[in-house]
């Protein structure tokens, strides 16, 4: 029998058929994110049990093990990415992370990224706590997926500092070293958390993609995208770039992303400047992340869930009328804070999770979507 799906219209049976067909074949069906909530990485925590109850308390949230930066320099993003690399000097009086470029010893740090010895790369518990305080939990059976979150090349590259004051990121060498470290560090963090979950979304964080095209960033896009999916290689579950700022996102999508997260809250707009682009990233699976949710307090004070449940709304709209499927660009949408949360004050950080899982469940119910995984 030939089964024909142009045309079809019996659409329950096309949906059935679909079902028998991926679990013959052991594959996943599409997600439909449905505007599913999550954060970006940050909270203002110093103590880590607080900081992963209110992760948990915080119901209809996707999970994220949360970075605490408040806690001490150890914390920063960037150095808790720089912790494996060779002859490296995490500064926490000055905040600042340096190498002498001319005495480093790279020969065991090659050696066990020959031998592909994840552990060497593991994360340190001096400089990672809420992710181990989330580790130590047993994870409440409703959540079935778990969000990580690594520095991106891009931006980890420009903020640690040769000692002749130059982002390490124009030395090819290094470069190449901070590449390949945050790669094993990716690859064991998500190993790690599918210790726990089956399903893993990382993000990179990369803010220094806003400033790709200016002096303080005179890298080629050509390379930044490789470099990106040099970082990229050989992580199995959704894999996403979050930047904070406006940038050319026509480059960042030709990257080997599944999801894109982007500040919907100022810069909005900006994705509907590439409504082709996007077109061809939702229509091969990708995903956009939302952040309509302020991380700052006085901006956060003059809006409610209402507001914000409109602005998404507008933001479609915008798309919509340049073209976008209106249809497949809700279904592979999520809704974040405009960046991380550690900026805040700690009730302020609850106030806005809480108040991105009430516009998550607002969009559904204003555009009668079905729950979000």
């Amino acid at each position: 029998m030939t089964i024909l799906f142009d045309g079809q219209r019996n659409w329950g049976f096309r949906i059935a058929w679909k079902k028998v067909y991926y679990t013959y074949f052991k594959i996943s069906l599409p997600v439909r994110w449905n505007f599913a909530a999550t954060c970006i990485g940050s909270l203002p925590h110093e103590d880590p049990v607080k900081a992963v109850d209110l992760v948990f308390d915080v119901e209809d949230l996707i999970p994220f093990w949360p970075q605490l930066p408040n806690r001490n320099f150890r914390e920063n993003m960037y150095a808790q990415f720089s912790v494996h690399l060779p002859g490296i000097d995490i500064d926490a009086d000055r905040k600042r992370i340096t190498v002498d470029l001319h005495r480093y010893e790279p020969f065991n740090f090659y050696e066990q990224l020959i031998n592909e010895n994840l552990d060497f790369f593991a994360f340190l518990p001096d400089s990672f706590a809420g992710f181990f305080e989330m580790m130590r939990r047993k994870f409440p059976s409703s959540k079935t997926i778990i969000k990580g979150q690594t520095t991106g090349p891009i931006s980890t590259g420009l903020q640690i500092f040769s000692t002749e004051n130059k982002p390490v990121i124009y030395d090819e060498n290094y470069c190449e070293i901070v590449r390949n470290n945050l790669n094993m560090m990716t690859r064991w963090q998500e190993k790690t958390l599918r210790s726990k979950f089956q399903r893993t979304i990382i993000f990179l964080d990369e803010p220094s993609l806003s400033l790709m095209g200016t002096p303080y960033a005179n890298i080629k896009w050509e390379d930044a995208i490789a470099w990106i999916n040099d970082v990229l290689e050989g992580i199995e579950g959704w894999k996403g770039i979050h930047c904070c700022g406006n940038t050319d996102w026509s480059q960042v999508i030709e990257t080997n992303i599944d999801i894109l997260s982007f500040d919907a809250y100022d810069y909005g707009y900006t994705i509907s400047l590439y409504p082709e682009e996007i077109s061809r990233f939702l229509e091969r699976g990708g995903v956009l992340a939302w952040g309509i949710v302020p991380n700052n307090e006085e901006v956060a004070d003059k809006e409610n869930v209402d507001s914000l449940v409109q602005k998404v709304i507008s933001g479609i709209e915008m798309m919509k009328a340049k073209g976008v499927d209106e249809e497949l660009l809700i279904r592979n949408s999520l809704v974040t804070p405009q960046c991380g949360l550690g900026g805040m004050s700690e009730a302020a950080s609850e106030s806005a999770m809480r108040t991105l899982v009430s516009v998550s469940r607002g969009l559904r119910k204003k555009l009668e979507l079905e729950e979000a995984p």
